[in-house]
């Protein structure tokens, strides 16, 4: 899907050096998928930081976890 959005070049530059990418449309699809997953560990570190004793069971959050 092509999509048209006014990026700030400075952050561009700064999460293309980060992200070690070249293009902008390669940048800009890493950092998404890095923000989401960086929510998905979060949501699952909270979930077993809470002590419900149900998240230690759970095999595929505690991999998520650990990513």
């Amino acid at each position: 899907m092509r999509t048209v959005v006014d990026i700030d070049e400075n952050s561009l530059h700064e999460a293309r050096a980060a992200l070690g990418t070249t293009t902008k449309v390669e940048t800009v699809n890493r950092a998404l998928a890095e923000v989401a997953a960086l929510a998905a560990r979060r949501r699952d570190l909270k979930r077993l930081a809470s002590g419900d004793p149900s998240a230690l069971g759970d095999e595929e959050l505690y991999r998520a976890a650990w990513r």
